[in-house]
């Protein structure tokens, strides 16, 4: 009988510690990662939230990493409005330009024809200029853990009408991002710019709604929008940066060996996925050309001439005219 009552006693004592450690397994805290892209590791964002997931599943006992491509967690203004509050997602990555909305200094990433290539961007966002916005961001509630890089200039896509030269934009209906800068951007080179949700671009140039929109040769490829367009042209009018940003909620709460493994982890994605960005850029236009698109250079001269005027306007208006002086003063 006694023995009975071991065995018994043994058992429950092995079912306990079987639920307790599954319960111990499962209190690990949940990193709610956003995006707009598709999970496909054509895209430079999902590219970069898979490393941070892979970086803390191998090096955090803690942490949790859960990606929600495809907007799955609502627009990217909801999700950083979202964050503000310590809801909803935990941390996004996404283009500067949405973040227009919590501080215009940020603009200054997305005038025309700012950047000189690569080293540039991260000469800048790296140094100086990069802490200036990261202190702006953080006061609108957003802890920047890294910034990134598009892969590749935005240029014009279209898919009825092949622009070569630059008067052919004109009064063309092309999709740009919902914030003033791109609109000015596109408007000055005689485009009508179309703010619009990236969500909808697909279907817009399926249906004839958009004439065509701008971005990078890498997302044309991801998203397979080179199934409704035809023409590229090469305007490389703006660069883009990416920032991986956390909510400031959510970031105290952790603890401090968290929030170390988090920037590493965050780090090594930013590495990662910069190095990618010349090679995915050239393959991106590779792949574009088997497709069937047609790809042109564009005299943008006039276009670079414009563009100076609205760097300086822009950045008055926004308080960044300092902040633009130290982003062209970079090497």
């Amino acid at each position: 009988m006694m023995r009975r009552l071991s065995i018994g006693v043994a058992v429950v004592l092995v079912l306990m510690l079987i639920v307790s450690t599954g319960a111990f397994a499962q209190t690990k805290k949940v990193i709610k990662l956003s995006h707009s892209h598709q999970a496909d590791f054509a895209s430079e964002i999902h590219t970069a939230a898979w490393i941070f997931q892979k970086w803390i599943a191998d090096n955090s006992d803690t942490l949790e990493v859960k990606i929600y491509a495809a907007n799955a967690l609502g627009e990217e203004r909801e999700v950083y409005e979202g964050m503000q509050l310590g809801s909803g997602a935990t941390c996004v990555i996404s283009g500067t330009a949405i973040l227009n909305n919590f501080t215009q200094k940020i603009g200054v990433l997305d005038l025309p024809f700012l950047w000189k290539g690569y080293d540039h961007v991260h000469k800048v966002l790296d140094g100086e200029a990069g802490d200036v916005l990261a202190q702006e961001l953080e006061a609108a509630g957003f802890k920047v853990l890294a910034w990134m890089d598009s892969w590749g200039y935005r240029n014009v896509v279209t898919a009825e009408k092949e622009v070569t030269k630059p008067e052919d934009l004109e009064g063309l209906k092309i999709r740009t991002i919902q914030t003033p800068i791109y609109v000015a951007a596109l408007n000055a080179m005689g485009a009508n710019a179309t703010p619009m949700a990236f969500g909808e671009v697909y279907t817009s140039m399926q249906t004839g709604v958009l004439d065509g929109f701008e971005h990078g040769a890498a997302v044309v490829k991801a998203q397979k929008l080179y199934e409704v367009s035809k023409y590229i042209a090469l305007t490389r009018h703006l660069f883009g940066p990416l920032v991986f940003a956390y909510s400031l909620q959510e970031w105290e709460k952790l603890d401090e060996a968290e929030q170390a493994v988090i920037l590493e982890a965050a780090k090594m994605a930013r590495d990662v996925q910069r190095g990618l960005a010349p090679i995915r850029e050239a393959e991106a236009f590779d792949f574009l050309k088997d497709q069937g698109m047609v790809i042109n250079e564009i005299d943008t001269s006039t276009f670079r001439e414009k563009a100076v005027t609205i760097q300086d306007e822009i950045a008055l208006e926004r308080d960044a005219t300092e902040l633009l002086g130290i982003i062209r003063s970079v090497e």
